[in-house]
This record gives C-alpha cells, sequence and structure tokens, in this order.
C-alpha cells in the first residue's frame, strides 16, 4: 500500500529504539490494555509496548513493516497484532484503552486537512478515557497546531506533555542525528 516505506523497511530496525520517556510513560500507568499504534512501521513501539504487558494492535500500511513486526510478535509470542491497512480508512477507535501516535502528524500545507480531521475524528471516536499519545518533531509550527486541535477539541483534555529528542544513528553510514520532539498525552472525555 506504500511502496516508499516498503523500500525504506527493507532496513530493519529502521528507526531504533524507542523513545525512553516514552517508554517510562507507559511502563508507569497503573493498568495495562488494548492499546492501538497508528502508523506502527516496523513496530519500533508496538514491540517494546508488547514486552511491557499491553495487548497491541499495530496499524500501517506498510506490508514489509507489518511482516517484520508480525515476525517478531511471533517469535516472542508477545500480544500484538500488525494489520495492513489504509490508515485513515481505518474505524475501532473505541476498542481501545490507550492510542499511540509516533511521528505520524507533519501538518504540512499538502496535508495538513487531511491530518487534522483524521486526530479530530480519533479524538471523537477513542473510548470514554481512553489516553491518546501523538509524538511530533518541535519545529516549525507543529506543536503550536497541535496544540490549537487539542484546545478547539471539547472531546480531549490534555493530561501531559513532555519534551524529548529522537536520536537517529544509521550504522551503516556513520550518519546520526538529534531531533527534539514533543509528546503530548490527552484523555478522551465522557
Amino acid at each position: 500500500m506504500n511502496p516508499a516505506y516498503d523500500k525504506y523497511y527493507e532496513t530493519e530496525n529502521l528507526f531504533g529504539a524507542p523513545y525512553p520517556e516514552l517508554l517510562d510513560f507507559y511502563n508507569n500507568l497503573p493498568n495495562k490494555g488494548k492499546l492501538l499504534d497508528i502508523g506502527c512501521g516496523q513496530g519500533r513501539d508496538a514491540i517494546a509496548l508488547a514486552r511491557l504487558g499491553f495487548e497491541v494492535t499495530g496499524i500501517d500500511n506498510s506490508a514489509v513493516g507489518i511482516a517484520q513486526l508480525n515476525k517478531i510478535a511471533a517469535q516472542e509470542r508477545l500480544p500484538l497484532t500488525g494489520v495492513v491497512t489504509d490508515l485513515y480508512a481505518y474505524t475501532g477507535f473505541e476498542a481501545f484503552n490507550y492510542i499511540l501516535m509516533d511521528s505520524m502528524f507533519h501538518f504540512a500545507k499538502k496535508e495538513r486537512e487531511q491530518e487534522v480531521a483524521f486526530l479530530k475524528r480519533i479524538f471523537r471516536e477513542a473510548a470514554p478515557e481512553a489516553l491518546i499519545t501523538i509524538c511530533l518533531q518541535n519545529t516549525g509550527k507543529k506543536v503550536a497546531i497541535l496544540n490549537d486541535i487539542i484546545s478547539s477539541e471539547a472531546a480531549v483534555e490534555e493530561v501531559s506533555s513532555k519534551n524529548l529528542v529522537y536520536r537517529y544513528e544509521d550504522k551503516a553510514s556513520g550518519h546520526s542525528s538529534e531531533t527534539d520532539y514533543e509528546m503530548v498525552t490527552v484523555r478522551r472525555n465522557h
């Protein structure tokens, strides 16, 4: 469904380990439950969260990424299922206690309208009390746009916001980089 990402994901574990702050956040929650990882790619977050005891469904439009995720899930017998689907056509958000979207939103002019509508739909269709976590680059106006969406949406209230740094290293080329990210969690109101 997405040949570009299928090509990228030929490199296994392309994006490296999950953010420690993300794992700490989920590990410190008093209850584990059903978690939906939207745009899960190869399962960087989904696999780690399943290892913490969450029952994870990862969805992505890359068949290559999902195949890698499902292979690891089967090998480790994790409570994790990867599904290839069109993210924007997905329904069923109400079945999850937690929803994660890591690096899903870019809010560029070309895709902003579709991304904003999708995020608002998730906010409205999520189960009452569900925690929804969005991780996005803290560059340009992305965080401001996200904050505007959250403040304009009566269905959710912000629970936490945390700065973090994504460290990327390509061992093959020796290239490395650090990018500032923001991790924002909201709770779906009744």
